[in-house]
């Protein structure tokens, strides 16, 4: 293994650029654990890549490394970038004494986990027993550790399958990138990503949709993340804690759940489906108020995306993307009075 050295200075202003992004948001187990389990059939025989985590730190690592046999993984990969806040604060777990102390970009490397400790059982224990004695597993990166740098590029090409959660603040460039290179993923974002343009586009082409569910989501955060009057605490140990009530999975992984058709009782009315001012397609406030004997155009809750079954409905588009609407690039009004994101569906015959 490459002795690790101590982060350069020129690194200062990576850590103050995701200081000012408020980008480190690290996802609890359960939640990785929630979603994770409609998805195990996929993951046989493949390399999965965690390219935004310690993997000190991480608890995608850590799933994918407690679950490496049961899933049937061929290679586990995760990669952490020079500036991350907790980077290598639980190494003392894994590494000797003389790596405890540093964080800088490195990468660790898993094709196979076995009973290492001879405790008859293999899990958590065995990683790190194999972190801690087998050193071609950690290597030190040579550039940053950034997902766009390239020797993360690299690793990123030879993976199968990516699972992490991205910077909020360069989602849409993340995603982009996982395009292009024609990888299966897992993410985590924000649902408000949904209303991107580039990140819309690929919803609209099925090419990308909605994990399992939404999300009230609670992430641990680095020490110099201020205080907030909600969603924020502090707990007894001292690690500050924030939560989030519109976090989705994104995926282009295909589940059960996509299938379902949506139940659909109600029956349109003029009166309680208004037009927009500016577009030909009715207005519904709630995804359960969908009426079933309307065949036209339909203003739908971004929310709608969490019960979309490609088979029921076909998505047309977006309000402030719709290139057939004079407004384009602006949001639907009804009576003079903007409304919150629609999608634009149609019931498929």
């Amino acid at each position: 293994m490459q002795k690790l050295s101590i982060k350069m200075a020129g690194n200062k202003s990576l850590n103050a650029a995701s200081k000012a992004k408020e980008d480190e948001f690290y996802t609890e187990l359960p939640d990785i654990e929630k979603e994770l389990k409609y998805y195990k059939r996929h993951f046989r025989n493949r390399v999965v890549f965690c390219n935004c985590d310690d993997p000190y730190e991480s608890n995608f690592f850590k799933y994918f490394a407690m679950n490496f046999n049961q899933l049937g993984l061929k290679k586990l990969v995760a990669t952490c970038y020079d500036g991350s806040p907790i980077a290598g604060s639980q190494s003392e777990r894994y590494a000797n004494s003389e790596e405890t102390q540093i964080k800088v970009p490195h990468k660790i490397v898993i094709s196979e986990v076995t009973d290492l400790n001879g405790d008859g059982a293999i899990n958590l224990a065995d990683v790190e027993y194999l972190l801690k004695n087998n050193k071609n597993v950690l290597t030190k990166l040579e550039g940053n550790g950034d997902f766009r740098s390239e020797e993360c590029v690299e690793l990123l090409e030879e993976a199968d399958i990516v699972v992490t959660n991205p910077p909020f603040s360069l989602f849409r460039e993340y995603v982009v990138q996982l395009m292009e290179h024609g990888k299966s993923f897992l993410i985590i974002g924000n649902q408000n990503a949904i209303t991107y343009k580039e990140i819309f586009s690929y919803i609209k082409d099925d090419k990308l949709w909605l994990g399992s569910s939404l999300s009230f989501a609670k992430f641990r955060v680095p020490d110099y993340y201020e205080p907030r009057p909600t969603r924020f605490w502090i707990d007894d140990k001292g690690q500050k804690w924030r939560s989030m009530g519109n976090i989705c999975w994104f995926t282009n992984l295909d589940i059960a759940k996509r299938h379902e058709e949506l139940d659909l009782y109600k029956k349109y009315n003029s009166d309680e489906y208004p037009k927009y001012d500016d577009y030909d397609a009715i207005n519904v406030n709630k995804v359960a108020d969908i009426p079933m004997d309307y065949d036209g155009i339909m203003g739908v809750p971004v929310t709608f995306l969490d019960k979309y079954c490609p088979e029921q409905f076909e998505i047309l588009g977006i309000d402030r993307y719709v290139e057939d609407n004079p407004n384009y690039g602006h949001r639907f009004k009804i009576n003079g009075k903007e409304i919150y994101a629609r999608i634009l569906i149609r019931k498929k015959q």
